[in-house]
């Protein structure tokens, strides 16, 4: 115990939570690939401030000296600020140099890579105030790291993916997501024309803005409709114009975006209490267990290898759509409306199958049999 103190003080806890995942994953540094392991060096590096001796390094990476040189010959060739220092009896200590990492930045030096890293995380916002704000950001530490470093870095950008299935294109609402925003910090009315999936005609009215919520892929606008005297939230793909207007507002003193979504299952809010309980089959309980889906969950394993997930919601719309998602792994067992309510929209489902709607290169035919 007594060692790993003395490591984290000497090393920094920024390496000491990269060593714990190693850990918990039953891999050691030497075992890495070399950019894991060359990431981890440079953590290592750059949570010194007198720097430490090649011999120190390759201790605590579990390496060879030679390994060790050869990374920081990697470092210096990409154009990474490592600075080599002449202590006492000759002993050379390496770092990252804290003047030469921060020009400009409040960030350390691998923070600052490591923000260059997750600005692909910020893409489904491209077009609106957040994205670019963000990337001027990323262009300053584009600027702070150099082209040698830029390239470097980008091989451990190959290592992630987001995907975009169903993610909002924002490109065109830029100036309107932006409206909004000084709406909302100014706490001023926002004269609002809104295409609703229900209606024929968009429709114009004003709103008192709380605050945007971002879910699956998609920005909401949350805020106070005089007209139907509520909190309603509306899409913002189907805001089709937004004007600030002069009028003032103050929003409830205990009004909280979090809280104002504890219940839901989701951003669709209900106005009532409702116990769901379901099966999910062997085949996707281990899926259903991976992932927090609603701060009120239980979820029990079953000896057959299915589970029983257990919510308390404001109401009952998104998670029977999500259900819905499983189709036969997923059964509701209570409560007893939400059960019947799945089972006709399951026959609904199926008619469209039922009339012999089968279609074949460019014709409609009848099922056979």
């Amino acid at each position: 115990m007594a060692l790993r103190r003395c490591k984290a003080a000497r090393f920094g806890y920024a390496d000491v939570s990269a060593r714990q995942y190693l850990k918990r994953a039953e891999l050691s540094v030497a075992e890495e690939p070399p950019l894991v392991r060359q990431w981890i060096l440079l953590r290592a590096l750059s949570a010194q401030r007198y720097g430490a001796t090649v011999k120190e390094l390759a201790d605590e990476m579990a390496v060879s000296e030679k390994t060790i040189r050869r990374d920081l010959e990697t470092f210096q060739q990409a154009g990474f600020p490592l600075e080599e220092t002449v202590g006492q009896y000759g002993k050379k200590r390496w770092r990252i140099s804290p003047e030469k990492s921060q020009p400009g930045l409040s960030f350390a030096f691998d923070e600052a890579i490591a923000l260059y890293l997750g600005r692909h995380l910020m893409e489904p916002l491209a077009g609106t105030p957040f994205w670019e704000a963000a990337h001027r950001a990323f262009k300053k530490i584009r600027a702070t790291l150099g082209d040698g470093a830029l390239k470097y870095i980008e091989r451990f950008a190959g290592m992630f993916h987001q995907t975009t299935v169903g993610v909002s294109d924002y490109t065109k609402k830029a100036e309107l997501i932006d409206e909004l925003m000084v709406a909302i910090e100014d706490r001023r009315a926002v004269f609002l024309t809104y295409q609703s999936l229900q209606a024929t005609e968009p429709t114009t009215y004003d709103i008192y803005p709380y605050g945007l919520v971002y879910h699956r892929g998609s920005l909401y606008l949350v805020g106070w409709s005089p007209d139907h005297q509520e909190i309603r939230h509306w899409k913002v793909n189907r805001i089709e114009e937004a004007e600030a207007t002069q009028v003032r507002f103050n929003p409830p003193d205990d009004f909280n975006l979090h809280e104002h979504f504890a219940k839901s299952f989701g951003v669709f809010q209900g106005k009532g209490s409702v116990h769901v309980k379901v099966r999910f089959a062997p085949a996707v309980a281990r899926y259903v267990e991976e992932s927090r889906w609603h701060t009120s969950q239980q979820l029990t394993p079953q000896k057959d290898g299915s589970l029983i997930a257990e919510f308390d919601l404001d109401g009952s719309e998104e998670i029977k759509r999500w259900v819905l998602g499983f189709g036969q792994q997923a059964e509701i067992l209570e409560p007893e409306t939400l059960r019947n309510e799945v089972q006709e929209e399951l026959l609904r489902m199926i008619q469209p199958y039922r009339r012999g709607r089968l279609f074949g290169h460019g014709r409609v035919v009848e099922p056979s049999g």
